[in-house]
């Protein structure tokens, strides 16, 4: 019942190379019972293995003694040696080159040599997947595909006019392209960043790792039409830049929907090949457990939570929590996106009443218990509603040790190196875990570590155990933090008092300021105007002609003046003399004859209305007249 049928490829079909296995199995679309018929027309008899006993399990069988096929001698196939395509790129030019595996790299150079004219030793040949190589290196060593794209340097030698175009493209193989891909089946988008001198090929190796679609089963949409060839680089095939939209889907095939036979499903291949042939079917991207039908129930290998070496926490963060949904489904805790800094911030460091415990979940692929522990108890409606209400889950996968020595790093630059010395003592077989984190007034404390061999309520107890610890501290932060704003609030109240009276005592002293201001501009004004009037009175007096004598030969002319004050001005003048010499009297003693009126007592007559240049005796101002002074209106 437990005998299996066993199928070696080197008996069945006399090939022993993993690579030439597999250029079969691409021409028959990978199909395996294609491929055997292809080089088998008739049937192959086997011999079925003995079942295994105690005996046999010491000592397992030979190849030639588990089965015994027989071939017809006209069967027997001879084996070709395996040819590389290179497709190399100079300058405006396009080489193609052809050379089998054993050869050197100084061959494929001896061959451009020819086309391109460039002499070997000004020859750089760039674009191995393995860095620089030496020429005496041997192709079979590098483990390439059967197609490759190369390009060619030559600093030595200086371009002229005619290799502006090259110079473009050298440029754009340096440039760095935005692909975003679209995959169709799981509706979310990739922003891919590939260098110009990554090929196609390249790229739908990557995408098959993080879609889990194989690259011979990728149907895609997008590429331009140039695109015709894999091994073409990203400068080359036309894509847009710097930004270059696609989509990805699984190709649908009528073999995919046809369920496996019993038989099928027992047959395994057994290759005596050496282990660097099962390193060339990688560089196939072809996973060696769907070569061999040796997969899981799902048919496809799984790709990584994170990716390793990443240089972005928070792109990691997110190809973790695009392949969580893909693995567990949708219905997961909401993974904070950032770095465990980013993540203890928003924890720890509001409001009191906004504070929330860190639940950092650490997922390790090599325990037997994480697909158990994510599926059944992070991904259930109860633990995901909890977590999602009281805490900021951060979530790191340290499968890689490479991103398990950079999770130690961080948690020892958060926590202090205790937590991390905790974490680096639990063996894989008890992971994952889920620390549960809660923020203090001077470091941070790792309430509780919860391994993977738990029971949902047992999770949930251990949760809500936590949120009791946390809910006590927070009720005491939130009465210190109420405490303390009431009194910045009375202090707030305080010194906006003062400041309001600050700036009362402030914009009453400026309107003294400007009053004072005012009182002596208009002093200095009306002091201006008083020396100009007084200046003005002094020239007049200085100009009057003297008094004249009582007794004279011409008649004189005695007049009495009243002023607005009661007092009088008496003063003699020639009976010849202008009204115009009156005014300017009457002016020089302080009533200057714009402000003032000179009028008689009977008949009153206004003298400042005459004409000044008439004289007194026309005027009827003789030989004595008594006038008053009256302030115009």
């Amino acid at each position: 019942a437990t005998e299996q049928v066993i199928v070696a490829d080197s008996a069945c079909t006399g090939i022993d190379n993993i690579a030439e296995a597999i250029t079969l199995l691409e021409l028959n679309n990978w199909d395996l019972v294609a491929a055997i018929n292809g080089v088998i027309n008739d049937c192959c008899i086997f011999r079925m293995a003995p079942p295994a006993t105690s005996s046999s399990s010491s000592s397992p069988p030979s190849s030639s003694s588990a089965f015994c096929p027989v071939l017809p001698s006209r069967h027997i196939v001879e084996r070709q040696p395996r040819m590389l395509n290179f497709r190399v790129e100079y300058r405006q030019r396009t080489v193609e080159v052809v050379v089998e595996e054993g050869s050197a790299v100084g061959e494929i150079k001896h061959i451009l040599e020819t086309e391109l004219q460039v002499p070997i030793s000004q020859m750089q040949l760039k674009g191995w997947k393995s860095g620089d190589v030496s020429d005496v290196t041997v192709l079979r060593s590098l483990h390439l595909p059967k197609n490759n794209s190369l390009y060619v340097l030559t600093p030595d030698i200086a371009p002229t006019a005619s290799t502006s175009q090259n110079s473009v493209l050298q440029e754009s193989l340096n440039q760095n392209f935005l692909l975003v891909i679209s995959h169709r089946e799981a509706q979310r988008d990739y922003n891919l960043n590939f260098p110009g001198s990554r090929t196609i090929q390249e790229v739908k190796r990557n995408v098959s790792d993080l879609t889990n679609i194989p690259v011979r089963h990728q149907q895609w949409e997008g590429w331009p039409a140039a695109a015709s060839d894999d091994s073409m680089t990203l400068a080359a095939s036309g894509i847009s830049y710097p930004c270059h939209h696609l989509s990805v889907c699984r190709r649908s095939s009528p073999a995919n929907n046809q369920e496996p036979t019993e038989e099928c499903a027992d047959v395994h291949m057994v290759s005596d090949s050496e282990g660097d042939d099962f390193e060339d079917a990688s560089e196939f991207g072809v996973d060696e457990s769907e070569m061999f039908g040796m997969g899981s129930s799902t048919g496809c290998r799984k790709a990584a939570l994170m990716p390793e070496n990443s240089e972005n926490e928070s792109d990691a963060l997110l190809h973790f929590t695009a392949e969580f949904s893909t693995r567990y489904g949708e219905c997961h805790p909401v993974f904070f996106i950032g770095t465990l800094e980013a993540a203890s911030q928003e924890a720890f460091y509001g409001k009191a009443r906004d504070r929330k415990l860190l639940a950092i979940y650490l997922h390790n692929d090599e325990s037997v218990l994480s697909n158990v522990f994510c599926s059944q108890m992070m991904c259930a409606d109860s633990i995901v509603a909890y977590l999602s209400q009281n805490f900021i889950t951060w979530a790191w996968d340290v499968t890689k040790e490479a991103n398990k020595a950079r999770l130690l790093t961080i948690c020892t630059r958060h926590f202090g190196s205790v937590v991390a010395q905790t974490i680096r003592t639990y063996k894989t077989d008890q992971f994952p875990l889920l620390l549960i984190v809660m923020g203090k007034r001077t470091s941070n404390e790792v309430l509780n570590v919860i391994q993977g061999n738990t029971t949902v309520d047992e999770l949930m107890m251990r949760l809500m155990g936590a949120m009791e610890i946390f809910s006590a501290q927070q009720q005491e932060d939130i009465k210190d933090e109420d405490e303390r704003e009431a009194r910045e609030m009375v202090k707030r109240e305080q010194d906006e008092a003062y400041q309001l009276s600050l700036e009362a005592d402030r914009k009453k002293r400026e309107a003294q300021e400007r009053e004072q201001a005012e009182q002596l501009r208009l002093q200095q004004i009306q002091k201006e105007a008083d020396d100009e009037k007084e200046a003005i009175r002094l020239s007049l007096e200085h100009a009057l002609p003297p008094e004249p004598a009582e007794e004279g030969g011409e008649p004189i002319s005695k007049l009495r003046i009243r002023t607005p004050s009661g007092e009088f001005l008496v003063r003699r003048f020639l009976g010849s003399t202008k009204l115009q010499v009156l005014f300017d009297f009457v002016a020089s003693k302080g009533y200057p004859w714009d402000d003032f009126k000179l009028l008689t007592t009977f008949p009153r007559r206004n003298i400042t209305q005459l004409d000044p240049a008439s004289s007194l005796l026309e005027a009827k101002l003789f030989p004595q007249e008594t006038l008053f002074l009256e302030a115009k209106e």
